[in-house]
């Protein structure tokens, strides 16, 4: 004859076993650990990643604004030297270098 596991009961805990508590009046203490053993790491890894995410992203703006504005004076380097002195109002101003020596 089987006995039907108890309601309340854990289906991995013998039903035997808690029918001989009842019967005595000894009390059964259940230990129940609720969270994956991987859990632990995720807690520590997931705000690592999220930083080194940031971290990496910083690094890109970084490297984006330098390719730009090496862009920038480049191609102002380029029109300056195109264009030649500008003058304005009797004030001549030489906007790049010659390069006679």
């Amino acid at each position: 004859m089987s006995q039907p596991t108890p309601p309340g009961i854990a289906p991995h805990i013998p039903a035997d076993l808690y029918q001989r508590a009842q019967a005595t009046g000894q009390p059964v203490v259940f230990v129940i650990n609720d969270s994956p053993a991987h859990d632990t790491w995720r807690k520590v890894l997931i705000p690592f990643a999220i930083a080194g995410a940031t971290v990496a992203g910083g690094w890109g703006l970084v490297a984006a604004f330098c390719f730009l504005m090496d862009a920038a004076v480049h191609t102002f380097t380029v029109i300056a030297g195109a264009a030649g002195p500008i003058g304005v109002g009797g004030i001549t101003l030489k906007l790049a270098r010659s390069n006679d020596h």
